[in-house]
């Protein structure tokens, strides 16, 4: 019974990134018109995954620039979802500056469990961001 101790540990810490909890699917990413939303930024994370994504959102659109973001989201979000074909590029400091990050498209309902640098994570750290899609 204990080399199979090892694989179900194993198999139950690769297996966590991946849930999505609350948080709406990548494809799900759709205005009424059909026009997609490139991602959407949550001001609320939770260590249980059905607990993300909630709280105030912002929505960012195809093509959006933002050296600096709204007086109120600066340093706040703490989940995100980015669309099918698209990508979030992230920084930690305004007018992008400091430690930068890509997220594909997909659901990232924690960014605690992303590292920036030796002794941060992403979680209340975006200060600035560019998102495209292709």
């Amino acid at each position: 019974m204990a080399p199979l101790c090892p694989w179900l540990l194993l198999l139950a810490l690769t297996a966590v990134p991946t849930a999505r909890g609350a948080c709406p699917a990548p494809a799900d990413l759709k205005h009424a018109d059909g026009s997609r939303t490139c991602a959407i930024l949550f001001d609320k994370s939770d260590p249980y995954y059905e607990n993300c994504c909630e709280g105030a959102q912002l929505a960012v659109e195809p093509g959006a620039d933002l050296p600096f973001l709204p007086s109120n989201w600066g340093n706040v979000a703490s989940s995100l979802v980015v669309a099918p074909r698209c990508e979030l590029t992230v920084w930690s400091r305004r007018g992008k500056e400091g430690k930068t990050r890509k997220f594909s498209s997909g659901t990232y309902p924690r960014l605690e469990e992303y590292r920036r640098g030796v002794l941060g994570d992403w979680a209340d750290s975006i200060s600035a961001l560019h998102c495209r899609c292709y």
